[in-house]
């Protein structure tokens, strides 16, 4: 099977949205979703630095300026917010994100392969500085594989996964690619692994009840959904599907009989006799 061109979509700022779209990202797809897709999701992959502990306040400041000035479409305003807040603070592995992340998008709308060529560094100084930042392997393997990299796409989510076999998330990560690439059968055992790690993990509940769902098992789809809810009330799309399944399975279930005993039909020609069924 050949490998398909792996996209995401992400609505994260830290401390605030969450992974809002991590369902998304499980729908069956049959081609690539496109540089208008690809775009949407490094628009809102951009991070604000927000840990209070972990930077200063200038750092942040610009950080979260330079996130107003990309969802304003002024990207190279944005890049010069982001290039301060590592100069306030190189350790932040969030501004070294977000300037890869705008790199990345300059690079795809301009088609400017310079601007991809930054991005790429960026990505790498961002794990630099943090070798578990989720946002920065995705955008990496968004970055790889779009150039035709699948192999360095899977290779990198897969070492992720392998050197943090207690990280639910990179298991997660890897599902997804899995699953963008039509391994879906990979992709149910990623997130096997990662549900074993964390049970009550949302994103991969959503993640598994979307491929029993797409497999025909409607029953356990709507446990996983419903977990999911249960444990992140804050996914609309989550709950939208539990209603769409409700109503799929309360219009294919079987007719059932009246209350009251059932009987067999008396075939005695057949050596069956009337009963009732308890």
């Amino acid at each position: 099977m050949g490998r398909r061109s792996y996209f995401f979509s992400l609505f994260r700022k830290k401390r605030s949205l969450g992974d809002v779209c991590t369902f998304n990202s499980f729908h069956g797809r049959g081609s690539g979703l496109g540089p208008l897709c690809l775009l949407a999701s490094l628009l809102s992959g951009i991070v604000v630095a927000g840990t209070l502990g972990c930077g200063n306040f200038a750092s942040q400041g610009r950080n979260a300026e330079g996130v107003r000035l990309f969802q304003q479409a002024q990207y190279q305003a944005a890049l010069r917010q982001f290039q301060e807040a590592t100069y306030t603070d190189p350790d932040d592995p969030d501004g070294y994100y977000n300037l890869a992340a705008t790199y990345h998008q300059l690079g795809v709308t301009e088609n400017r392969k310079t601007d991809l060529d930054q991005a790429e560094t960026y990505y790498n100084m961002c794990l630099d500085k943090n070798e578990d930042h989720r946002d920065c392997y995705r955008g990496l393997a968004v970055l790889l594989a779009q150039q035709g990299r699948n192999e360095e796409s899977f290779r990198l989510l897969e070492g992720w996964a392998q050197r943090q076999s207690g990280s639910a998330d990179a298991k997660i990560e890897l599902a997804r690619l899995n699953q963008e690439f039509g391994y879906r059968s990979e992709a149910a055992e990623n997130l096997a692994e990662a549900l074993a790690v964390d049970p009550n993990n949302s994103r991969a509940l959503a993640a598994m009840g979307r491929i029993r769902e797409e497999t025909g098992n409607h029953a356990e789809a709507l446990r996983n959904y419903q977990r999911s809810l249960a444990y992140d009330r804050f996914q609309p799309q989550v709950a939208s599907r539990i209603t769409a399944l409700r109503s799929t399975m309360r219009t294919t279930a079987p007719t059932t009989a009246p209350a009251g005993d059932t009987r067999l039909v008396d075939q005695e020609s057949s050596g069956w006799k009337s009963s009732n069924l308890q």
